[in-house]
């Protein structure tokens, strides 16, 4: 099968790799420009690119599919898809490029659809404390992830599981559930099914002023917007005046009543009161120091029985 490949970050590789071990022709592959990185600003490559390079897939980076549209609709006709595979592209496609190939477009995405479209489903289902998440094959339309939807595959969310863990499962899992749907769209074994937009929600992108821990919450809100928000942008608090990031935590048992919300009372464990229960945060990246367990910054750096973390 002929195939145009979009898509950009870690999410989109196994992908990828799957089409080209399958044995498809990816006759090009789309990804978002270089971005700097790192202290130095240094252009990096996005991960589709570097893998399309390893195997000689040529690459195309626009800024934008509407600006210049007419040179990069041409490479994709030339190309003559028998169908479009996006996994995380990151940009809007025209309807002049949704009707070049005979299948269609086929977008990976990381929910349950019509549940999360929008930038960030995977850390928003962590985030909202869902039991259960997936990935939806669909066939693209003009709307954002508005298009019907083709085969779907479902996991658990874990307790303790963080955004950038399920991602990493969700991309394998995808992976597999495009090469089914592609086996089964050229096989004429598939019938597209509408979304019901009534059960629709939006999954916008983080921003870093989501990211201040809110110790008079729930606990089980606290943290699994800590789950969700690791890797990046990342939860935090402060300490001594100073910003803590937190990546990891775990609910735990005990008494809260008379401790005030952010306050340490387990300072051995660095375990933290919450509204309704506590919370221990263990894996921490101190104001200019690296991450690490909360048990070795402990030792480095002992913190005292009450003292309250956010003031």
């Amino acid at each position: 099968m002929n195939i145009v490949f979009m898509g950009t970050p870690d999410f989109a590789v196994p992908t990828l790799k799957r089409l080209i071990g399958a044995g498809h022709c990816v006759r090009c592959v789309f990804t978002q420009p270089d971005k700097p990185k790192g202290r130095g600003y240094k252009l990096l490559p996005p991960p589709v690119k570097v893998l399309a390079q390893e195997n000689g897939i040529p690459v195309y980076q626009p800024a934008s599919l509407r600006k210049d549209a007419d040179e990069f609709i041409k490479v994709i006709k030339d190309s003559a898809p028998d169908v479009i595979v996006v996994a995380a592209y990151g940009k809007i496609l025209p309807k002049e490029v949704l009707d070049i190939p005979r299948l269609g477009c086929v977008n990976v995405h990381g929910s349950l659809l019509p549940k999360y479209r929008g930038a960030a489903p995977i850390q928003w289902s962590v985030i909202n404390g869902d039991q259960q998440t997936g990935v939806t094959t669909m066939l693209m339309a003009e709307g954002l992830d508005t298009g019907d939807i083709l085969l779907k595959s479902s996991v658990t969310i874990g307790e303790n599981e963080t955004s950038s863990e399920l991602f990493e499962r969700l991309a394998v899992l995808g992976a597999e559930l495009l090469e089914k749907t592609l086996d089964g769209l050229e096989q004429g074994s598939i019938s597209p099914e509408k979304q019901d937009g009534s059960l629709a929600s939006y999954a916008p992108m983080l921003t870093k002023d989501m990211c201040l821990i809110d110790f008079s919450e729930d606990t089980f809100k606290v943290h699994k917007k800590i789950c969700g928000l690791s890797e990046s942008p990342c939860a935090y608090t402060f300490i001594d005046g100073k910003r803590l990031k937190v990546y990891r935590s775990e609910m735990v048992s005990g008494d809260v009543s008379g401790a005030e919300p952010g306050e340490v009372v387990n300072e051995k464990q660095l375990i933290v009161a919450c509204k309704d229960g506590l919370l221990k945060l263990c894996e921490i990246q101190a104001e200019g120091s690296k991450r690490m367990a909360a048990a070795d910054y402990l030792r480095g750096k002992p913190v005292e029985k009450g003292i309250v973390l956010g003031h």
